[in-house]
């Protein structure tokens, strides 16, 4: 396979390359998608999207301060090279150390948790990429040694290694798994150390393979960088992962003491409503007697009433007998006077 004419069409006398507009659809697709997820993390979409603006103008001017600094031979003294990114040039380092530190001057300004607004933006950084590298294959740039592996590319009449089509099918994947894990962050944070370790895995690899590297001394400075950024990366997961297993063994004893609590304060309830019965029975077992004394009273005046008026009845019969015995014994001898 062998390498289309790098410039996509002629406006107004002005060459428009595949490079630049491969670049301006990779932000266009990225700012709308981080406009639409934006709320998923709980953040503003209009302060996304101002990030967005500032972010774009300063990341490009990183990427190629980066990029000038590592091949300051060929650009010194030449203004207008250094100024000519329609050709190539940009170093993907330099575009997200700039990006980073416009995200927390914009976060400062409205407030915004930075990790929040990194983890929501990285993801689309591994789509950007995915896209942009092909802007290096319509360019014949960023490619690796010969080869004759079946996937090779056509340059200068030699076959070589299209490391810029391994490092967009890895960032492809690398997108669809952190948008998949934006769904599922477990800490504030996450999705930008998974980025940071899995890209720079990738990069550190590839970059092994490429006859363009920038060089720090006698080492190519992807590399050195993306050991250092893969290290990184993982203790800080280790430790966040740490950090918020031992948070959670916190809120677990704090609720189980909370439940201990509400067990003590349930025993305390059971045993004064114990202690109050057993009051209740001690007060009713003291009036008892009391009780029966009245009974006792009121049937002993019961029973002398009875018998009183009994004895009563009594000698009123008694009395009306005798007056009538009386009676009957005075008629015959009435009779008889007469």
């Amino acid at each position: 396979m062998q390498a289309p004419d790098p410039i996509a069409f002629t406006l107004f006398g002005i060459d428009i390359r595949w490079y630049g507009l491969l670049i301006g659809l990779a932000f266009m697709i990225g700012v709308l998608i981080s406009y639409k997820r934006a709320p998923i993390l709980g953040l503003n979409p209009d302060h996304v999207l101002d990030f967005c603006i500032f972010m774009i103008p300063a990341s490009i001017i990183g990427a190629r301060i980066y990029y000038i600094i590592f091949e300051w031979d060929m650009y010194a003294g030449n203004i207008r090279a250094m100024l000519d990114i329609r050709s190539g040039g940009l170093a993907i380092h330099g575009g997200l150390i700039f990006g980073i530190i416009t995200a927390i001057l914009v976060c400062r300004y409205h407030k915004m948790n930075i990790w929040d607004l990194l983890d929501l933006i990285f993801p689309v950084v591994a789509l950007g990429q995915a896209i942009g590298r092909w802007g290096n294959f319509f360019n014949s740039e960023a490619h690796g040694g010969p080869t004759d592996l079946p996937w090779g590319i056509l340059v200068d009449g030699e076959y070589v290694h299209p490391t810029f089509l391994y490092e967009s099918i890895w960032c492809l994947l690398l997108f669809y798994f952190l948008m998949y894990m934006t769904n599922h962050r477990s800490f504030r944070g996450q999705i930008t150390l998974l980025y940071g370790l899995l890209y720079s895995l990738e990069r550190f690899f590839v970059e092994g393979l490429r006859t363009d590297s920038l060089m720090i001394g006698q080492f190519r400075q992807a590399q050195v960088l993306s050991f250092c950024v893969f290290f990184f990366c993982l203790f800080g997961l280790l430790f966040m992962r740490k950090r918020k297993a031992k948070a959670a063994l916190a809120e677990a004893d704090a609720a189980a003491s909370e439940g201990d609590a509400a067990v003590s304060e349930t025993d305390a309830s059971v045993t004064e409503g114990d202690a109050a019965t057993g009051t209740d029975a001690v007060d009713t077992t003291a009036a008892a007697p009391e009780k029966a004394a009245e009974v006792t009273e009121t049937e002993a005046a019961e029973v002398v009433a009875a018998e009183t008026e009994e004895a009563k009845e009594t000698v009123e019969t008694e009395a009306t007998e005798v007056a009538e015995t009386e009676a009957e014994e005075t008629a015959p001898t009435t009779q008889t006077e007469a």
